[in-house]
Order: structure tokens, then C-alpha cells, then sequence
């Protein structure tokens, strides 16, 4: 446990992690610019619909998260410290909802754009959010919050 003298102020992420998937998808799309991988073993219409249910996905999760972190007046950015543990709306399913909905925004926008590199890349992105912002804000609320956090974690997954 972090004494107060040790604690962390913030989870020290610093750079937006949307950005993180935003480079991912335009290598892909780059990659994709120069030998193209459509995604011909799936029906557009197929597709299209699994697209739209990404796009659902994320707007329902990452509404949901914003209002629970604005009811709760604590900060959605990184680079600010928390003043709560948030554990209700996607909080009750996902420690990181914000996260989860922008990948499921990433894959339908790749599924719309008719891809596979942009879906390729989400998997090394997916990895950087995962130990090089997520295992942050976990160290940080580890010390922050050593019991709640803690409580919290025992019973909601990092992902889904």
C-alpha cells in the first residue's frame, strides 16, 4: 500500500488514450491504401448491421460512463485525479467502460470502412491502452483507493 507521501496524484497517463485508437485505425487505413484486405467472407449487410451494433455499443457505454463520472464529480481525464470510485451505470459490468466502448467504435467504423487491417490494428492497441494507461489508473486507485478499489476489482472484470 502507498503511504501518503508515496501516493500518486494522478494515474501520470499522459496523453489522451483516444488518441491511442485514433493512430491505430489510420495505420490501418494507410496499410489498407496500399494492398487492400476487404472484409469479402462477410455480406455488407451483414456487416453494416454489426457495424451499427458496435456504434450502439459505444454510445450507450461511453454516455453512460460520462454521466455516472459527471454525477460523481470526478475526473474523466487521465491526467487529474479521481475523486470517487465510480461503481454504477457500465461501472457495474466494466472497471473500464470508456475504453471498451471506444474499441467497439473502432471496429465499427473498420467493419463500415470494409477492412481487415484497421481490425488487425486494434489488437496492438487494444495491448497498449491495456498495460500502458489501464495498468496505470490501476496502480494509481490501488493507492488512492486501497479498500474500495480493491472491493471493486474482486467483482468487476478490467474488460467485459
Amino acid at each position: 500500500m502507498m503511504t501518503p507521501a508515496t501516493a500518486l496524484r494522478n494515474p501520470g497517463v499522459h496523453f489522451p488514450p483516444p488518441l491511442v485508437y485514433v493512430i491505430g485505425f489510420l495505420i490501418g487505413w494507410l496499410i489498407d491504401r496500399r494492398w487492400p484486405a476487404p472484409l469479402s467472407q462477410i455480406s455488407g449487410e451483414t456487416r453494416d448491421v454489426i457495424a451499427l451494433l458496435c456504434l450502439a455499443l459505444w454510445l450507450a457505454l461511453m454516455s453512460g460512463a460520462f454521466i455516472v463520472f459527471t454525477r460523481a464529480h470526478t475526473a474523466i481525464i487521465p491526467t487529474r485525479p479521481a475523486s470517487a470510485i465510480v461503481q454504477s451505470g457500465p461501472y457495474r459490468f466494466t472497471r473500464n467502460p470508456m475504453y471498451v466502448s471506444l474499441a467497439a467504435l473502432y471496429a465499427g467504423v473498420a467493419l463500415l470502412y470494409d477492412s481487415w487491417w484497421p481490425l488487425l490494428f486494434l489488437i496492438p492497441v487494444l495491448l497498449l491502452i491495456r498495460y500502458a494507461v489501464i495498468a496505470r489508473e490501476e496502480k494509481y486507485l490501488t493507492g488512492a483507493f486501497p479498500v474500495e478499489y480493491s472491493a471493486y476489482c474482486s467483482h468487476v472484470r478490467r474488460w467485459l
